[in-house]
């Protein structure tokens, strides 16, 4: 079943990945440098790069199971260098699979400044794929992103983009991330932190991987559910905002805390304040849903 979706609008401020690993990217609309292929096979390991090039190019993402979708490529190719396809095999790259919430092939995503964006999943007539592909373009533009690449001359072949080396510890929680072994990665930032308190690309990227830690293996359902059930208990609210923090749903998670603050004993008030600062690292201390947030913990607290 394909499922297109009615809006765009509602995912624009879907959670920056790039703070998870590497410092900003040059400023976004600036024309790509040198030639790049449309069309680039993105891994765990590799993905960083492709959140640098969205910051000057709007990137598709088609998480696959088999092979990319013929069509889909012959679309991207189409747009003569608006748009990069990165194709990822999902059945390979589980950190991916998790991050875009895969769960069916073909899903499709796109990045726009570091951010993605949900499109559809199943497999979607050449029309329609245009029909989405504006929208994307004009949510680009909404966000500066209006640049574009110049492919190399007979270049159709997926390849895999080049990263900029990370520092040993962040290298090191990549890696455990890509592997889904969140415990090594906390433990890296943690030392990487310990090393420069200044260090915020580390403080974010501790905050990311504990989220996904604390998420593991459960259902959004089971979530959702639980949170249902008990409505005033600490436990299952912090669950379920962790699960819209996760889908880049940061206002629903803002005010489901801070609407159970005032209610809460001070031991459970301190965790909520601890959850809701991790969240705002996450998200980007200059996000304007993180300024607001932050104003009404502050009006809670004093």
């Amino acid at each position: 079943m394909t499922n297109l979706p009615p809006s765009l609008a509602n995912l624009r401020g879907a959670v920056d990945l790039s703070s998870l690993v590497r410092p900003p990217a040059p400023p976004a609309g600036a024309p790509a440098a040198g030639a790049q292929s449309l069309v680039v096979e993105a891994t765990d390991a590799t993905f960083t790069s492709i959140l640098d090039l969205s910051q000057t190019v709007p990137v598709i993402v088609e998480l696959y199971a088999g092979s990319p979708s013929a069509t889909l490529t012959g679309v991207i190719t189409s747009y003569a260098g608006r748009f990069v396809l990165a194709t990822v095999d999902a059945t390979r790259n589980p950190q991916l699979q998790q991050a875009f919430q895969a769960v069916a092939a073909p899903t499709v995503a796109a990045v726009i400044a570091g951010r993605p964006v949900a499109l559809y999943e199943g497999d979607v007539p050449d029309a329609d794929v245009r029909q989405v592909l504006e929208q994307v373009l004009k949510l680009a533009a909404q966000n500066n992103v209006t640049g574009s690449v110049t492919p190399p001359d007979g270049s159709a072949e997926p390849q895999e983009p080049v990263e900029a080396p990370l520092p040993p510890h962040h290298q090191e929680a990549y890696d455990a991330i890509a592997a889904g072994d969140y415990e090594t990665a906390i433990k890296e930032y943690r030392t990487a932190i310990a090393q420069d308190p200044r260090d915020q690309l580390a403080v974010a990227g501790l905050a990311q991987v504990s989220l996904l830690a604390r998420l593991g293996s459960s259902s959004a359902a089971d979530i959702r559910a639980a949170a249902a059930e008990a409505p005033a208990d600490v436990e299952t609210q912090l669950a379920v905002a962790d699960l819209d923090v996760s889908g880049g749903h940061l206002e629903d998670a803002f005010s489901r805390l801070l609407d159970l603050f005032p209610s809460l004993d001070q031991q459970a008030k301190d965790r909520v304040r601890t959850r809701l600062l991790d969240y705002f690292e996450i998200a980007g201390v200059d996000d304007p849903r993180v300024v607001a947030a932050r104003r009404r913990l502050t009006g809670l607290l004093y």
